[in-house]
């Protein structure tokens, strides 16, 4: 007999993308504190969240849930997925304000700069853990919390993410170590 897809609330979904995207950010903050020395706001806007990483995440888990119990095919899609998702990213950012939030071009294997084979490998594990691992955690927490903490919760970080977005469209987080315009070949 096949199992049913389990579907939860919206709110679920919400403060799932927020908690990855905030992860993201955290994880790339300390990449560059550790490479560049340097304590930098990532990303297009100026909350502490990059998006692609709670849109990545999200999907993978939309994805790739029914396949906990099989980390490398995880692992494999997700490499895949999150490389897809990130050229994609790249190319729309830099075609829409001419500017590169990222530049793999001096990596090992990389496709037009946007993605890398490091990158791709990074993604795996990390949606790998995510499904794997994490997934199962944040479902505890999630059934735990109040769902009226948990309303307010994702009311506020959305109220709060539509006008950062807002201002982003105007004025994107540009910058030293953030940012560099697009090189024409």
């Amino acid at each position: 007999m096949e199992k049913k897809s389990k579907f939860y609330p919206f709110d679920y979904y919400v403060l799932l993308f927020f908690l990855l995207a905030f992860a993201g950010w955290l994880w790339e903050v300390a990449l560059f504190l550790v490479t560049d020395h340097a304590l930098i706001n990532r990303g297009v806007y100026r909350g502490p969240y990059l998006p692609i990483y709670g849109a990545g995440g999200l999907l993978l888990c939309f994805l790739f849930r029914r396949l906990r119990k099989h980390p490398f095919l995880v692992f494999l899609g997700s490499a895949a997925v999150c490389s897809m998702l990130e050229y994609f990213t790249g190319f729309f950012l830099e075609m829409l304000w001419g500017i590169r939030w990222w530049d793999y071009s001096g990596h090992f294997l990389n496709i037009n700069g946007r993605i890398c084979l490091l990158g791709a490998v990074i993604f795996g594990m990390g949606g790998a853990a995510l499904v794997c691992l994490l997934l199962p955690l944040y479902e505890k927490w999630y059934h735990r919390m109040p769902v009226t903490w948990r309303v307010g919760l994702m009311l506020g970080l959305l109220a709060v993410f539509v006008l950062d977005a807002t201002y982003a469209a105007v004025r994107p987080n540009l910058g030293q170590g953030i940012s560099q315009p697009v090189r024409k070949t």
